[in-house]
């Protein structure tokens, strides 16, 4: 008995542990790049408003195309692991390349379409993970503890990235991103398997059974693509609503989006379990709810404690959206994993597009602005929500 728990236990470990280095140098990567990026455009670019919000608008309009194309042929593959190899390139290539350019125009090369090519690495991560949880129970249990782990790169990504950015600028904090997209990049080319899981001959890879009305899918990603749009604004802005309207700086804006990613890690793994006896889309509901009662409270706080204790709605509304979010479309589309984690991971970028012009308008605006607009569309998801239980 002892023995073969033991053999279990390797098995599972060879099979998991790659893909969970991937899941965490990845994280890391984008946790300590993301939110700095209009910041960065703002002082080591000095781009204009306008500017800005073209950078910001176009980023994702490229990524949502590229990963996109790369969801379509994914599903065609034989095996996922060139294509998260390449992707992880793309990002290396991506990163060190900001790292060192200050050209507007090499930077917006870069990112629409090395960036971009990079965007199409966690949706295929998601799909290769779903593949190998083929007729396993406790889907959304698993799939939110592997989201755990971008959470728990988002602990060290920011306050990381805060003190690199103070003791070597933007080109430390890019460089270190660059670094972790190689070591993803090994992981995948010395230990990730071609396939997820080894299989009997003949038998199936993708799981079967009807697609949801398509409807049901629109109305989801568009509750997806709103409030991934209202994070987007809240984790964009922080770096400059800390300063500017709190009078604090930029190491505290980091250390917010840490204890945010902090606690996220307990509360999504909760989801994933109260997702095995509540229906998704309630908890999705409760996500959402905790998102728009969070944009409230900053849009009227005056101190940044108000913020700290702000960041349990916060974290609440992340783990509830993002934890079950890729397993509630992927159930939607059971024969198409690529195509559904990549419908789901791009509403992060499509999010992010229409947040630019509202993030680049907050320069003459004021930055308190990109919260009450983010509450407005946290309010919209609501009414998308409840709009989907009637039509489905």
């Amino acid at each position: 008995m002892a023995v073969a728990t033991l053999t279990s236990v390797r098995t599972t470990a060879r099979r998991w542990l790659p893909l969970a280095l991937v899941y965490l140098a990845v994280g890391l990567s984008t946790a300590m790049a993301g939110p700095f990026l209009a910041l960065f455009l703002d002082s080591a670019v000095h781009a204009g408003p306008l500017r800005v919000a073209v950078f910001l608008a176009t980023a994702p309009v490229s990524a949502v195309i590229v990963a996109t194309l790369v969801g379509k042929v994914s599903d065609r593959l034989p095996a996922r692991r060139t294509v998260l190899l390449v992707t992880a390139l793309a990002g290396c290539a991506g990163t060190t390349v900001t790292a060192f350019a200050r050209d507007y125009g090499v930077l917006l090369g870069a990112t629409v379409t090395l960036t971009a090519l990079s965007g199409a690495m966690m949706p295929q991560a998601f799909a290769y993970a779903r593949e190998a949880l083929a007729g396993a129970e406790k889907v959304a249990m698993t799939m939110s503890a592997l989201r755990t782990l971008f959470s728990i790169a988002w602990v060290a990504g920011p306050p990381l990235a805060a003190v690199l950015l103070q003791a070597g600028g933007f080109t430390l904090v890019y460089g270190f991103a660059a670094v972790m997209y190689a070591v993803a990049a090994l992981v995948v080319l010395v230990a990730l398997p071609a396939t997820p899981a080894a299989r009997p001959a003949g038998a199936p890879v993708r799981a079967t059974g009807s697609d949801a009305p398509r409807l049901v899918i629109r109305l989801s990603i568009a509750v997806f693509v709103l409030t991934r749009c209202a994070g987007s604004l809240a984790v964009q802005d922080l770096a400059l609503f800390v300063p500017h309207e709190l009078g604090g700086d930029v190491g505290d804006a980091g250390l917010l989006l840490g204890l945010c990613a902090a606690l996220e890690i307990p509360l999504m793994l909760g989801f994933g379990l109260l997702a095995a006896r509540v229906p998704v889309r309630r908890l999705l509901v409760v996500g959402t709810a905790c998102g728009l009662a969070y944009l409230l409270i900053v849009t009227l706080a005056h101190s940044i404690w108000e913020l700290a204790a702000g960041q349990l709605l916060n974290a609440a509304s992340i783990a509830a959206l993002t934890g079950l979010g890729v397993t509630y479309v992927q159930d939607m589309l059971p024969r198409h994993p690529g195509r559904a984690s990549t419908l789901f991971s791009n509403t992060f970028p499509a999010g992010t597009m229409l947040a630019g012009p509202v993030l680049g308008a907050a320069q003459h605006l004021g930055y308190r602005m990109p919260y009450a607009v983010g509450a407005v569309l946290c309010a919209a998801a609501l009414g998308l929500l409840f709009l989907g239980r009637k039509t489905s």
